[in-house]
Formats: C-alpha cells, structure tokens, sequence
C-alpha cells in the first residue's frame, strides 16, 4: 500500500529525475543491476518521462536467474572483455582490501549521468557516506573522462517503501526474492555469487 509518506518519496524522486533531464540533451544511465533497487529505479524512470539507458554490466557470476530477469527487463548487457574468473588467474582471489574485480567488473563509467539504487538504509557505510540525491563520482584518476554525476532517487527509501511500490506497480522482481512460497522478501540483496564483501 502507497502511504502519504511513500507518496511524497516517489514524487520528489520524479522531480529529481527531470530535473536533473531538465535541459540536458542527452540519455541518462540507469545503472541496472537486476536487483529490487534497480528495478525500482527503472521504473521511476519509465514514469518520470526521461531519456535514458538501461545498462547491466554482467560481473559472470551473478546469481541464476539474473541475467533473463535483466533481458526481461530491457537492459543493454555490457559483457567484461576478462571474465571473474580470467581475472583470479591472474590476480588471485579478492578480498575487503583488494576489490580489483568490483572495478573491471561493475564500477567503471559508461556515461556521464547515472542513476543508480543506493539507499542509505542498506548499510551502515552508505548511511554515513550518503548524504545527498546526487553526487560526484569518480572511476579511477580525477579526470574529466572518468567523472560521473551519481543520481540517487531513492536514497532515503526503506525496504517497506521498496516493496510497497514493487507491489503496487505489480513489479516482477528476479527469482533470488522470491521464498519457495512464492512470497517477496525484499530482505535478500543480489550481488555476486562469493562475494567477500557479502555478510
């Protein structure tokens, strides 16, 4: 159900969306995961009127399932030139404090505006760290070719926002959601299989 609290997010986030398409010619990236969040945010986009791209960078070892929900979907799949596991031929495993494959992976820029799914209320770090619907981001050396506007319109979402909206835009969410009864819970978060990051 859509409460007035919930009502007052989705509408700040649409303006927010054409705000930021408010006098800029070009698409704008949603940053498609396959996940809940990304699906969210896709949808905002759809209803927010903007020109935009969905892109999917395929890391290999997302969870079954992913990469159908993401055709389903509509995103344009980016596939690595090495694959995760090219990657720890060469490197070794990653660890908390060698992430080399987020970075060749899924943290690099495709276009100069992003919007992706952050909410603060995923983790305690994105909390701190996130204060503002749009920052600055940088992938790599602080050049001009490297910088992106980050677009985040539903960081102040709660997982009760996000399933309340996925179930009133009767959203279908990628299988790893979804209980043996067929129940969402939004609890479960996507993101690659082994993950060191992952709790």
């Amino acid at each position: 159900m859509i409460t007035e609290d919930l009502q007052r997010k989705i509408d700040r986030a649409i303006r927010l969306l054409q705000g930021i398409q408010n006098g800029y010619d070009g698409e704008i990236e949603v940053a498609y995961s396959g996940g809940k969040d990304s699906d969210v945010i896709l949808q905002l986009a759809k209803e927010a009127g903007i020109r935009y791209r969905a892109i999917y960078r395929n890391t290999t070892i997302d969870p079954p399932g992913t990469i159908a929900h993401v055709g389903r979907m509509g995103a344009e799949i980016l596939r690595p030139k090495e694959t995760f596991f090219q990657l720890v031929a060469k490197k070794g495993f990653p660890n908390r404090f060698s992430r080399f494959c987020c970075e060749k992976l899924k943290e690099y820029k495709v276009m100069d505006k992003c919007i992706m799914g952050v909410r603060k209320s995923e983790s305690s770090k994105r909390n701190e760290r996130n204060n503002e619907p749009t920052e600055c981001r940088w992938y790599g050396r602080k050049t001009e070719a490297n910088h992106v506007e980050a677009i985040y319109p539903i960081l102040d979402w709660t997982d009760n926002d996000v399933l309340a909206f996925v179930e009133d835009r009767h959203l279908t969410l990628a299988p790893v959601y979804y209980t043996s009864r067929g129940q969402i819970d939004v609890s479960k978060r996507l993101g690659c299989m082994c993950c060191p990051l992952a709790t």
